[in-house]
């Protein structure tokens, strides 16, 4: 059986995506700060309190993985301020260190943690992929604003490209997703959504096609849950 590790699952798309993979076979790990009522719905996934922005919790994950070969890692726990919060004149450097310890180091450490993990001798592809935000892409960047959020998703990028340089000649996929704006409790707070927003299911679905889409060839791009890539 094929092995899965999701973080952020306790909620929103990390806790649509275990349970996709779930339905497709796989051996969940579903992780999140909190082991609250939603990953605890997930049996007969096994679950774990990891908090991303913790190295002796990543270390004590990690340690209970050992030995294991994980087949896809996806991370998926983010933050995000409400906009009042993170604007030119009012985010400061808490809004900015917490938001880029989860964006932004958490997806690197955890991966570096698993690595033992993701890369093995018998020829077989690992994937991992990194949950990112288009408002991330300083090409695509027309209206300003959510600095902490826009910036840590902007290293996450730089850092899964250059994971996916160094972990190519070790048979280890590396792909940055966008769901697009998502039903989650990360945008409850922003009023009335557009008519494209859609369900958690369905961004977990698309993204999951696009996911499993990408070959070594394509290692280090970013792609739009609608399956076009999106500039840097």
């Amino acid at each position: 059986m094929p092995i899965a590790v999701v973080t952020g699952a306790n909620s929103g798309i990390g806790h649509a995506f275990a349970r996709f993979l779930m339905d497709e076979g796989y051996e969940v790990h579903a992780c999140d700060r909190e082991v609250g009522p939603q990953l605890q719905s997930l049996s007969p996934a096994q679950l774990h309190q990891l908090d991303v922005t913790s190295p002796a919790s990543i270390s004590a994950f990690a340690k209970e993985l050992e030995g294991k070969h994980i087949d896809v890692l996806l991370n998926i726990a983010g933050v995000m301020s409400p906009p009042e919060k993170d604007g030119m004149e009012t985010t400061d450097l808490e809004v900015l260190k917490r938001t880029f310890e989860v964006n932004t180091f958490g997806p690197l450490l955890l991966t570096q943690a698993l690595l033992p993990n993701l890369v093995r001798n018998d020829g077989s592809v690992a994937r991992v992929g990194i949950v990112s935000s288009r408002v991330g892409s300083i090409g695509d960047n027309s209206t300003g604003g959510s600095y902490a959020y826009r910036a840590s998703k902007a290293a996450v990028n730089s850092i899964g490209k250059s994971l996916a340089m160094d972990l190519k000649n070790k048979n280890v996929v590396v792909i940055l997703l966008h769901p697009g704006i998502t039903k989650t409790n990360m945008v409850a707070g922003l009023g009335e959504l557009p008519p494209d927003a859609v369900e958690p299911e369905e961004a977990a679905g698309k993204l999951w096609k696009v996911f499993v889409g990408k070959g070594m060839d394509e290692t280090g791009t970013f792609w739009h849950r609608e399956g076009f890539e999106l500039p840097w």
